[in-house]
């Protein structure tokens, strides 16, 4: 977990808001301000790639970490050289990364940093990973990017920009999530079942699983990229600290969708990570809480 203070910690009633002008509404700073911040980041991401693609597969310096996960040297590699960008190109802007640590001070904007979102894949030789940049200003998330070049895919967005993907050289393409309505007709991912249901914070899930149409573990940040772009319908994860979740929350606000921890409050280091089209978040979560499965305990 972050020892940074979460953003957007707000728990607005029920029904909460969200879409595209509810999140354009949370935009602190003009629209050229932050679309630069995203281009910015774009530029740095060039350069990040470069770094992570050189390494891959090809059996990279790692060690691991007293919480047991693991870090190569292109991670913190691709952290040194994005740290050293924001320094140049906004000296007073704060960061807070993975493998670096929080140099964010009093910063009214703070970057979040994940060098290499799915080190275990990049260790594995799985494409799926990537590097995320979040940046917030005065504790509420602004833009977001998520760059993952051996899927050869980019996905960003900006409070009232939108949230847009390029992938394999195409031109951008907006993304909006899906419109589905019914848990029966739902697609969904989750990062690990065994995981969800060992921790005891989902009893409902096996009950979610037989309901929905088609459930799939996708995981990592390419899951929330999928929520955005409308291929599923939901993402349920466990334990991600704010500098996984910063850029894909933006992305999937700014796409109409919703996500919240499993309790429905809008902080996203909380330990729970619901992100969903929006209009079926609420029947997820309350699924996720109930342990009935016809009238048994399951």
């Amino acid at each position: 977990m972050s020892g940074a203070a979460s953003p957007s910690s707000s728990s607005p009633p029920f029904p909460a808001p969200f879409g595209p002008a509810w999140s354009a509404s949370l935009r602190r700073g003009t629209d050229a301000e932050l679309r630069g911040w995203v281009e910015a980041a774009l530029g740095w991401c060039d350069d990040a790639d470069a770094v992570s693609l050189g390494h891959f597969r090809r059996n990279p310096e790692m060690r691991q970490k007293a919480d047991r996960s693991w870090v190569t040297e292109a991670d913190t590699a691709v952290e040194r050289l994005i740290r050293e960008r924001i320094a140049d190109a906004f000296p007073d802007h704060g960061v807070v990364g993975e493998e670096l640590g929080d140099d964010g001070g009093g910063a009214s904007v703070r970057w979040f940093v994940d060098p290499i979102d799915g080190t275990h894949n990049y260790l594995r030789g799985v494409p799926i990973w990537g590097t995320l940049l979040g940046v917030e200003r005065d504790g509420e998330l602004q833009a977001g990017v998520m760059s993952a070049p051996a899927l050869g895919g980019r996905w960003y967005a900006w409070r009232g920009g939108g949230a847009w993907a390029m992938e394999l050289g195409t031109s951008p393409r907006a993304l909006r999530v899906s419109g589905v309505t019914t848990l029966a007709e739902a697609a969904i991912s989750t990062a690990s079942h065994a995981e969800l249901d060992g921790s005891g914070l989902a009893p409902g899930l096996h009950r979610l699983l037989d309901t929905v149409w088609r459930d799939r573990g996708y995981g990592d940040f390419w899951a929330y990229a999928l929520v955005a772009g409308g291929a599923i319908d939901a993402m349920l994860e466990l334990d991600l600290s704010i500098w996984d979740a910063a850029a894909p929350a933006v992305i999937v606000e700014e796409a109409g969708g919703r996500i919240t921890d499993f309790e429905g409050r809008r902080v996203f280091d909380s330990g729970t990570t619901l992100a969903t089209n929006g209009v079926l978040h609420e029947a997820v979560r309350s699924m996720l809480a109930s342990a009935s499965r016809g009238g048994e305990p399951r």
